[in-house]
């Protein structure tokens, strides 16, 4: 991994835990912060980068599953949780709320990077499907109010001359909107429009026809 384009936390009261993590983490390239409780980790302020929490089950404060349902999620990092012992229960509760992996010490290492790896690769893809979709509505924000009207129409699969007649406007009109809809969102093509609405939860007014 490129310097600085991600972060793994490490959440674990035992010295000797962090440190072996840290120095095994480091050796593979990943940048580390770690903490002894989950209020020293919830104090820091995470920069905006694609991240990973490597978790204690049992902290001194808190434990790992009960921080685990307070996180903010699914925005929080994705999590790999660590435990002194084997416990089905919480392992199934720990991944059924979006735990990438619930491992037992002494862990396995290949195990662990890979785990890391993964929680890190499904952060990034969730910011990045944050910032498009950002991109997305801030493009919708520049559409006029008459575009707006026009937007749902189109998406509905109405012919040019169908939507005009609802917006009680010429054909022309609806066709000079049409375009600069599709301009200022970036479409070029109608299944490509169709799809920016849906992830705007644009609503259709009538039935599409099939494309």
């Amino acid at each position: 991994m490129e310097a600085a384009d991600h972060l793994v936390y490490i959440v674990d009261d035992d010295f000797r835990i962090r440190e072996g993590l840290e120095n095994l983490l480091a050796a593979e390239g990943f940048n580390v912060v770690s903490f002894a409780t989950a209020a020293a980790y919830l104090n820091f302020s995470r920069p905006d980068l694609p991240s990973c929490l490597v978790l204690d089950v049992q902290l001194p404060d808190i434990s790992g599953l009960d921080l685990q349902s307070q996180l903010d999620l699914p925005a929080h990092p994705r999590i790999v949780f660590l435990t002194g012992h084997a416990d089905i229960p919480s392992s199934v509760r720990a991944c059924k709320a979006g735990a990438v992996d619930f491992l037992t010490k002494p862990f396995d290492s290949q195990q662990l990077l890979h785990a890391i790896r993964e929680a890190i690769r499904l952060d990034a893809e969730h910011r990045q499907s944050i910032a498009a979709g950002l991109a997305i509505r801030e493009r919708f924000s520049t559409l006029s109010p008459r575009e707006r009207d026009v937007l749902p129409l189109v998406v509905s699969g109405l012919l040019n001359k169908q939507a005009a007649a609802v917006l009680g406007i010429s054909e022309i009109t609806l066709q000079i909107h049409r375009s600069n809809i599709m301009r200022k969102l970036g479409a070029d093509s109608l299944p490509t429009l169709v799809r920016i609405a849906d992830a705007l939860h644009v609503p259709v007014k009538h039935s599409r026809r099939a494309l």
